[in-house]
């Protein structure tokens, strides 16, 4: 693409701005803003901006966008599909210091916040005033923009939906450095297109969040988990459906293999609850009686027996829970320390083939001769599945991730599922996103992202660029 490069009388237009102790460059940038935590590509951006106001982010947007500048907006790196990478350099604005919370509203249940407050400050913060932030991605440390960005999931997604049905209103800076206020604090909104939805997972591609009016809820009083032994995986998969049919209403229903609890154990170096079953379900039940829990965890651990659990175990201790949740926590990170390197799968299949796609991978698993581990949301059907690379060469690797990745992808769309289910396309996904979607589809995605950005400067590269 046709790009002016940055030269000197850029970077000094943005020390002229922000200040010299915020613009860096070259050899400043530290190492950790060219790629995100999957690391799978990498680019340093050829400025670095950290930025404090709305006003700011909207001066260095209208200078790139009359100057063909590209601009990557950043939060805290997490993402795991390369969308917060400057593929072709440019700017990257860091977000991370806009993270002040500005307005708790009791009456209306918002949280008015910016963009680079983090998820786990969120939930400390409202919990203090007995109301809850019900969206859980894995990444706690994770920005709210970033969240907004990807639509973020997360295990409670099963019983409250995710980061997009908690999304009020957002203050957006457009590419061409023009403010924009979208929703607010009403409850209804049917006052033409919604414009808040399409900024929800589009990974910084149509504007910058500056602002965002959160739903907030009332705070469960209570809460206990079931961690649920089975012989084998597709036993307790297929058990999944006939818990959702029961109208329990489980928060969370998380699936995890054996092999991977035990990497948990490794790496934290600690023993899980239990580790002598192939697969087990984990489940989670919240509301403001014991009676209330009592009675939905009791039906589901009768079906969870009936349908061949070796056993169910209530997780309601301190000790046990602290023992089962900083596992499921540290998944991702105890494969990643077990192998040289590894790639993901974020597919979603419908839930009631969640079993078959799982034991598709095991076969290969076989065929190609790569490991591949998995866990994920069994309650709606969002799974991540890892390809590890091991001992394998660069060039057998890339071949067999790519082989892997093709027949996981075309599996998917044979079951009706989609390539991402929370994490977004990014750069690594976008050539299996247009496998899947028809060149209509796609020619509407390309013209609602040049309605929003004539000049494709806001991080170009990513989703079908």
């Amino acid at each position: 693409m046709d790009y002016k490069k940055i030269d000197t009388g850029d970077v000094e237009y943005l020390v002229t701005l922000l200040g010299r102790d915020r613009v860096f460059t070259d050899d400043e940038i530290n190492d950790d803003f060219s790629h995100d935590e999957m690391g799978g590509i990498s680019r340093k951006p050829d400025v670095l901006v950290d930025v404090l106001t709305t006003e700011e982010v909207s001066k260095i947007m209208k200078y790139a966008y009359d100057h063909r500048i590209p601009v990557v907006a950043r939060g805290s790196g997490t993402g795991l599909v390369g969308a917060s990478v400057p593929v072709y350099g440019g700017i990257m604005i860091n977000m991370s210091k806009m993270n002040r919370i500005l307005e708790i509203d009791e009456e209306n249940l918002t949280l008015t916040l910016e963009p680079g407050v983090l998820l786990m400050e969120i939930s400390e913060f409202v919990e203090e005033h007995d109301l809850f932030y019900p969206p859980d991605p894995g990444e706690k440390s994770a920005t709210i923009a970033g969240n907004i960005n990807t639509n973020a999931g997360g295990m409670r997604a099963v019983k409250y939906g995710v980061t997009r049905d908690y999304v009020r209103g957002l203050e957006v800076v457009l590419p061409n450095g023009e403010i924009l206020e979208i929703g607010g604090k009403v409850v209804k909104n049917s006052s033409g297109y919604s414009i808040k939805d399409l900024i929800c997972g589009s990974e910084g591609t149509l504007g910058i969040v500056t602002k965002a009016i959160l739903k907030l809820l009332p705070l469960p009083k209570k809460a206990i988990s079931l961690l649920i032994p089975f012989p084998s995986l597709d036993m307790a998969i297929s058990t999944v459906p006939e818990i959702v049919k029961s109208k329990a209403a489980p928060t969370a229903i998380e699936f995890m293999q054996r092999e991977v609890i035990l990497a948990a154990e490794e790496y934290l170096g600690k023993k899980f609850p239990d580790n002598s079953s192939d697969a087990y379900l984990l489940l989670t039940f919240d509301g403001n009686t014991r009676e209330e829990i009592e009675r939905a965890y009791e039906k589901v651990a009768d079906i969870c027996l009936k349908e061949g659990a070796c056993d169910v175990f209530i997780v309601d201790t301190d000790e046990r829970k602290e023992s089962v949740w900083s596992a499921r926590g540290a998944f991702l990170e105890a494969v990643k320390a077990s192998t040289t390197d590894m790639d993901e799968c974020d597919v979603v299949v419908p839930r009631n083939k969640v079993a078959e796609f799982i034991k598709y991978t095991h076969e290969l698993q076989d065929r190609f001769q790569v490991r591949i581990r998995s866990f994920g949301h069994a309650g709606d059907g969002n799974l991540h599945v890892y390809v590890l690379k091991d001992e394998l060469s660069e060039e057998a690797w890339k071949k067999k991730l790519s082989e892997v990745f093709e027949a996981m992808y075309s599996k998917s769309r044979e079951l009706s599922g989609l390539v991402s289910g929370e994490h977004g396309i990014g750069f690594a996904k976008k050539a299996y996103m247009l496998e899947q979607y028809s060149q209509e589809y796609v020619e509407l995605m390309k013209n609602i992202k040049l309605a929003f950005d004539s000049r494709n400067i806001l991080n170009p590269g990513k989703i079908f660029q």
